[in-house]
């Protein structure tokens, strides 16, 4: 299998003494107080980390215009270079406690690739409002701002961001074409990978999709890829690196099998994070708006719908 290398770099992870601290709470409180560290489990599900609005604030703008626009009873933040009234338009959105000016990097090779360039903060995110978002909401976002913004050439999405784009998309959301960089496919499996960062007992792990269809209001198993992606009428690209400790490779793999016309190229030595804004990244994400082929075709079968995680 083809795959693109990066300089290596050491991967050990340390976790902070503060999620350490966390853990052992939520470990201890899901046997002795199992409902209330439910609750408290789900309110951090669904509340970003702080950070985000902070580094979004404090961000270089690459000389955006900032905006807002509606949404709801929430206000998103918007960053515009270019003129999406005249020129085709590649919106970007980002993933979890992240923010719209992640991908900075990407402005200045799309303006000169002759793009408009459409940026947001998501719900309770960098500068838009609010103090929790779900999936659901990262697409509807991603959608309204779609609309507000007119055709889009392409849309871009990273990790959570990746999987939003994807459901919109799916739900009628108008892109000539896709990239996926580290999408997210599969909500359980996010649920069983933040319950072990936390310490959830496993049994309450699997408890905390029961809290959030109630609160979203959505069957989850929508939200998979092997139920998106094969709705998704236009050409795709998914860049996912093999190494990748957040959202496992095989994820993107997932979204590959089940969308036609998709193809999936893999990095290795870049991780979850800067397979986002690595120059490799963005060299294969111009090929692809350029119309050349890009990475390789993954076959599926429906007797395996799950891809290989």
């Amino acid at each position: 299998m083809a795959a693109v290398s990066a300089p290596r770099n050491s991967t050990t992870v340390r976790k902070p003494w503060a999620l350490s601290l966390l853990s052992a709470r939520f470990a201890v409180g899901s046997w002795l107080a199992p409902r209330s560290t439910l609750a408290r489990a789900f309110q951090l599900f669904c509340t970003p980390m702080p950070g985000a609005r902070t580094r979004a604030r404090q961000s270089e703008t690459g000389g955006a215009r900032i905006g807002e626009l509606a949404f709801g009873r929430e206000r998103l933040a918007t960053y515009t270079w270019g003129d999406p009234q005249r020129e085709p338009t590649v919106l970007l959105v980002h993933g979890w406690s992240s923010f719209g000016l992640r991908f900075l990097p990407w402005v200045e090779p799309l303006r000169r690739a002759g793009y408009a360039v459409v940026a947001f903060d998501q719900p309770a995110h960098g500068r838009s409002s609010g103090r929790r978002a779900t999936l659901p909401m990262f697409a509807e976002a991603a959608a309204r701002v779609a609309e507000h913004t007119g055709p889009l050439a392409a849309v871009v999405g990273h990790s959570l961001g990746g999987a939003a784009a994807a459901i919109a998309m799916a739900r009628g959301m108008q892109a000539e074409r896709v990239i996926l960089l580290a999408p997210a496919a599969d909500p359980f499996d996010a649920a069983r990978r933040f319950g072990g960062m936390v310490g959830l007992a496993q049994f309450l792990s699997r408890r905390l999709f029961d809290e959030y269809q109630e609160l979203t209001a959505h069957d989850v198993r929508e939200l998979h890829a092997h139920a998106t992606a094969p709705r998704i009428a236009r050409p795709g690209l998914i860049v996912h690196d093999l190494e990748d400790t957040d959202v496992p490779w095989c994820e993107g793999e997932r979204y590959a099998r089940y969308w036609p016309q998709a193809t999936l190229l893999s990095t290795t030595g870049l991780g979850h994070h800067r397979v986002t804004i690595a120059p490799e990244t963005l060299d294969a994400a111009l090929r692809f708006l350029r119309g050349e082929t890009v990475g390789q075709r993954v076959v599926s079968t429906h007797a395996l719908p799950f891809g290989i995680c």
